[in-house]
């Protein structure tokens, strides 16, 4: 199982597409297009950075949302392998800290949120037969790229141009990510260049991307 990591907007999707041909594997996608809650929890961090809100009542519900969804994506894509998730739950916790430390969702959310993650990962082994992915896959990008790729998909509710508020919870985004790519130690980090590489748009750089990828894996079965 091979799980994406990445900040919004670092090409986790377009990848994981390529990726799960290359492979000839199934992806799996994080629900965006059909998520009831994200519009909801952006217009709350504008909120709260105008002074309106003390705090955003849908960040909990939010990161409770995605951890029920991640939890049963992970379950699926370790039943088989080679499987590829756009995303993962063991960079779940960096959203939910960083907006807690943001001011965005209080103490006890926060709290009941770590508890529930917690003991979600005790039973992971044994509802996916699995602890960990064979490989971790962090898209690393800069803030330019981030936005310019937001832009690109045209999210009304993404754009800083709408919410200047997101400025600041971007630029922390990619803080938080920085912090998490060092402490991670679930398993095999492979880190693309997402500046370097456009493995979207070209064929070239999709190609070392891909073999960046296939050697990595190569020293997961190998060992």
């Amino acid at each position: 199982m091979i799980t994406l990591a990445g900040v919004i907007g670092a090409g986790k999707t377009s990848l994981t597409e390529k990726l799960s041909k290359h492979l000839g594997s199934k992806p799996f996608y994080e629900p965006v297009k059909n998520n009831p809650v994200l519009p909801l929890f952006y217009r709350g961090n504008k909120l709260v950075a105008e002074g309106k809100w003390k705090t955003n009542p849908y960040t909990f519900l939010l990161q409770i949302y995605f951890l029920n969804i991640r939890f049963k994506m992970i379950k699926e894509a370790m039943q088989e392998d080679n499987n590829v998730l756009d995303r993962s739950i063991y960079e779940d916790r960096l959203f939910m800290k960083m907006n807690y430390e943001m001011g965005n969702a209080t103490k006890p959310e926060w709290d009941i949120y770590q508890s529930l993650l917690a003991n979600m990962m005790e039973e992971l082994p044994y509802a996916a037969h699995k602890k960990s992915p064979d490989l971790m896959i962090l898209i690393k990008v800069n803030y330019h790229t981030m936005l310019h790729r937001i832009e690109k998909r045209d999210r009304p509710y993404e754009q800083p141009s709408q919410n200047p508020a997101l400025t600041k919870y971007y630029k922390n985004l990619l803080k938080y990510y920085a912090v998490w790519a060092k402490q991670y130690d679930a398993s095999p980090l492979l880190i693309i260049d997402g500046d370097k590489y456009d493995f979207v748009s070209s064929h070239r750089d999709l190609e070392i991307v891909l073999n960046k990828i296939d050697k990595a894996l190569k020293k997961v079965h190998a060992k």
